[in-house]
């Protein structure tokens, strides 16, 4: 089959279409012909080797896993004899995580996976992109910050993968949400349902009077500090993006403050978790309370393309790579 593989670290150019071994399967394992697979920040970091103390998981020198991506959507081609959730031809969308990467034709997975059945009413462009920003932001909404009806939460990057997703679901929870985004985004975040919109480019929120519950900053650009003064008394400032300076401060804030910085790596939960939070979106999926914004959709091939556009930072909602 072809695969996107990474044998280094680097820029784009590392990234290489090659011929491997199509996978094979075990009992409890399905093959999975993947239709679309993501492209997102978090590939951009693990093919750069950034955070370097992530280069401990994801191996020092190079990939530890060298095929690229993570979300898919796709049909399922086999199924192992054990296999009792999943049929052949079955629809289905997920991710894998520290294993088999998607950026390729195929993709051998157990049946307990983080796998679900495709809604019928999403394409798979859109199926593909789920398991990144909206998987990390219902969990940073609903298990990390526990956001509640009619509480005030400020997103950062609001016209993001990440960012999109966590303005439907904090509207879906019924909270008062304000987005932050640049001018060109404002009218994208307001489709989504923003309450309230902050063009970054023209006011900086720390300077306002108003106090947030909340404030998710799904980039990394900010910090507990900057934003412990537009902070409710017992308000969080939440990130998926770890850095030395945040892992200090959610220590710090842990013990010595009412308000808190928090973080939590969404990947590593344990997979029935994950999954029990995939099958919570796929029911808002269903009900046309959330769906994916999609950027741009490039072939497998021009997968460097794809990462050098989501390194200049101004992606809107999710980028996709159509693999078949």
């Amino acid at each position: 089959m072809i695969a996107v593989i990474c044998t280094k670290y680097g820029g784009p150019s590392v990234l290489k279409l090659q011929s491997v071994a199509k996978p094979t399967i075990s009992a409890n394992e399905v093959l999975i012909k993947i239709v679309c697979s993501s492209a997102t920040r978090a590939d951009t970091m693990m093919r750069e080797g950034t955070p370097l103390f992530g280069r401990l998981f994801m191996g020092l020198r190079k990939p530890k896993y060298p095929i690229t991506g993570t979300g898919f959507s796709g049909t399922i081609e086999d199924v192992g004899e054990k296999v009792s959730a999943f049929k052949k031809g079955d629809v289905v969308m997920g991710e894998s995580i520290f294993g088999s990467g998607t950026n390729a034709e195929y993709v051998a997975m157990s049946e307990d996976a983080v796998l679900v059945q495709k809604p019928e009413n999403i394409s798979f462009e859109q199926a593909a992109a789920i398991c990144d920003g909206a998987l990390t932001s219902l969990n940073f909404l609903q298990e990390i910050a526990k956001l509640q009806a009619q509480q005030s939460i400020l997103i950062y990057g609001a016209s993001g993968s990440l960012g999109t997703a966590a303005v439907q679901l904090a509207k879906h929870f019924n909270a008062e949400v304000t987005a932050l985004c640049s001018t060109e985004n404002i009218a994208l975040v307001k489709s989504l349902g923003a309450d309230h919109v902050i063009d970054y480019k023209h006011q900086d929120f720390t300077k306002l009077s108003q106090r947030y519950d909340v404030i998710y900053d799904t980039v990394g650009l900010l910090s507990f500090t900057q934003c412990k003064d537009s902070l409710e008394k017992k308000g969080q400032f939440i990130s998926p993006v770890l850095s030395c300076s945040l892992l200090m401060q959610v220590l710090w804030t842990k013990f010595f403050t009412n308000k808190k910085a928090k973080f939590s790596a969404t990947g590593i939960k344990a997979t029935a978790e994950l999954v029990t939070l995939l099958r919570e979106l796929k029911v808002l999926i269903e009900q046309n309370k959330l769906h994916s914004v999609i950027d741009k959709v490039y072939q497998l091939e021009d997968i460097a393309e794809a990462h050098r556009y989501i390194d200049k930072g101004h992606k809107k909602g999710n980028v996709v790579i159509s693999v078949s």
